[in-house]
């Protein structure tokens, strides 16, 4: 199925299961507690477990993943699921030195307490040292913040091949952008407060599997651990979710029309963006995303000088988290990644793109 076809049948997927007279908008189901006398099986019977509207959304992220999906309440959550429900003493996991810190941390603080051995690779070298050995290996590519990529379908196949489980983690592509499970990932994790809600007022998550096992694994650590989803969080994220495609496509058209100038701009030192024929990542993007992205990597000489760049564009929010409609900037190294200190993790949203540029050109050029 075309990325345009699944987009399509995405707007009229709740019409395909309606009743005459039903509201034609997913309805809120908020219940913890369900009418349940006598034999409790083939209906609701609690909220830990069933929920209309998380599952509606769940129903609607099968569509996109093309594989059965789980909703989390946060990304975090979906990435603890995915390591927990996959991992056990002694065993080894490989993550990415140069991605998503908290995973990092989650995995540093915990997991090592646990009993699995903990390495880190970056990711534009991931593959060197091999991949034997490891019960676990987290990937993660385009690399948050730096934008690094890495060979998603020859690392996953050499890992199936030494009997490992592989787990990407696809928040900054999204499903119209790259397509893991495809490129032969077990697991694919992800946040869906960024693009796939949008909007910036819900936290979510979700996990992908076409592995029965470890889906029913994963089922069961949601069930077990309380990681549920809140339905109205769920029902704000399935309304941003019909516009993905529409509003993914906008930014990241925006962001190939924004990154040659920002490149050019005599204040940028070093930029990052994989969809520009000049970055280090550029022919093993085109090889495996539809898009370079929504984000561009923009280096500033100082901590302050970005700052001020940030502070002073008034197309831009000083947030942290990305993909919203608002176009966001912040200074990466605030938070202890690995990055020069005047590092701009520059998220595109769906301004139209002039304004935006005389902006971001207006912020620079005062410097």
């Amino acid at each position: 199925m075309s990325d345009q076809t699944r987009a399509a049948r995405l707007l009229h997927l709740r019409a395909e299961t309606l009743q005459k007279g039903d509201p034609v908008a997913l309805p809120l189901t908020l219940a913890s507690m369900y009418h349940l006398p006598g034999d409790p099986a083939g209906v609701p019977g609690y909220g830990r477990m069933d929920n209309a509207t998380v599952e509606a959304l769940e129903h609607a992220l099968a569509l996109l993943e093309d594989a059965p999906c789980l909703a989390f309440p946060s990304g975090m959550a979906a990435i603890s699921a995915a390591l927990f429900a996959t991992l056990k003493a002694g065993d080894r996991l490989l993550i990415p030195s140069d991605g998503y810190y908290t995973t990092r941390l989650l995995a540093d603080r915990f997991l090592a307490r646990l009993g699995v051995t903990v390495d880190t690779r970056p990711t534009a070298s991931f593959a060197e040292g091999g991949l034997a050995g490891y019960a676990v290996v987290f990937l993660e590519t385009p690399s948050n913040p730096g934008l690094d990529l890495c060979d998603l379908s020859a690392i996953c196949a050499e890992i199936r091949a030494a009997g490992g489980v592989s787990i990407v983690d696809n928040t900054t592509m999204t499903p119209f952008g790259q397509r893991p499970l495809d490129l032969g990932a077990d697991i694919v994790v992800a946040s869906d407060t960024k693009a796939p809600n949008g909007h910036s007022d819900a936290l979510m998550g979700h996990v992908a599997t076409r592995d029965d096992n470890l889906l029913e694994e994963l089922r069961a650590w949601r069930k077990l651990g309380g990681g549920i989803p809140g339905p109205f969080e769920a029902w704000l994220t399935h309304r941003g979710l019909e516009t993905l495609e529409l509003r993914f496509a906008r930014m990241c058209d925006s962001a190939e029309a924004l990154a040659p100038r920002l490149a050019d701009h005599p204040r940028v030192a070093r930029l990052r963006y994989p969809g520009l024929p000049g970055d280090p990542a550029h022919n093993l993007a085109r090889r495996q995303m539809a898009r370079p992205g929504l984000l561009i990597g923009l280096e500033l000489d100082s901590a302050e000088t970005a700052e001020r760049f940030i502070d002073t564009c008034p197309l831009l929010q000083p947030a942290t988290s990305f993909g919203g409609v608002h176009s966001s900037a912040e200074r990466r190294a605030r938070w202890g990644d690995a990055v020069a200190p005047g590092f701009v993790r520059l998220s595109v949203g769906i301004e139209p793109v002039e304004p935006l540029w005389a902006a971001l050109k207006e912020s620079l050029d005062a410097l």
